[in-house]
């Protein structure tokens, strides 16, 4: 199999926990440009990557990568829906809705009952109205959220339509509640879990998440940046 990375190629990655998009994408660049095939007496030549839909640092999972000419076709898998897994924390919020930051606040979480989860479930599915986290890329007046954020700075972001297609709790065992959703772009987990918190008179933010599906593309065939590298290995000495 020959890679031809100018003209374009659609590469599926699951990004490692803590590993920023941009953090992924620079490896999978870096590996490709130590390739023998894509580095000569000059040096490696330049390759254009970018993704197709920011991953939170601390969620896992399917990143769709395009290079070169393919990259004019980002968009397409930007807009297909998403299939994501992970673990509510339910009795306690966090500034930016998931564990990158301290506990902020604490709530009961004992008055929760089978009935009440499933009557707040049903309020997520279909067409919802959100709000994005403060810490987020959404850009504020030329600036991203995260950054005013940062700064100590308040603002107020504008709600969005988004489309819950399908929302399962799949365990509840206190103070973790397993879930499974699939997703029109644009969702934000971790405002699904504060919106969710308020919703059960209490607090939630995101304790795990993974991107499990993008479309038809699904992360059980994607590869790590690890096990990119060693692909690319194995055919620099095929």
């Amino acid at each position: 199999m020959a890679f031809n990375f100018y003209a374009g190629e659609t590469l599926l990655i699951d990004k490692p926990y803590r590993w920023s998009s941009f953090k992924t994408v620079h490896a999978i660049k870096k590996i490709i440009a130590q390739h023998p095939s894509w580095t000569d007496a000059n040096g490696p030549h330049p390759v254009k990557i970018g993704h197709a839909g920011t991953l939170d640092p601390l969620a896992t999972g399917l990143l769709i990568l395009c290079t070169g000419k393919k990259t004019k076709q980002l968009h397409t898998y930007m807009n297909l829906e998403k299939v994501y897994t992970g673990v509510f924390f339910i009795g306690a919020t966090t500034p930016c809705f998931d564990r990158e930051m301290e506990v902020n606040a604490v709530f009961e979480n004992a008055h929760i009952t089978p009935d009440t989860m499933e009557c707040v479930r049903k309020q997520f599915v279909g067409n919802i109205e959100q709000v994005p986290p403060l810490y987020s890329a959404v850009q504020l007046n030329g600036q991203r959220a995260y950054a005013l954020a940062r700064k100590g700075l308040s603002a107020e972001l504008k709600s969005r339509s988004v489309c819950v297609h399908e929302l399962l709790f799949t365990n509840w065992s206190a103070p973790f509640l397993h879930f499974k959703i699939r997703c029109s772009k644009g969702t934000y987990i971790r405002s699904l879990a504060r919106d969710i918190g308020i919703a059960l008179n209490s607090g939630a933010y995101v304790y795990d998440l993974r991107r499990e599906q993008i479309g038809l593309h699904s992360v059980s065939e994607a590869l790590s940046p690890e096990g990119f590298s060693d692909f690319m290995r194995s055919k620099a000495s095929m």
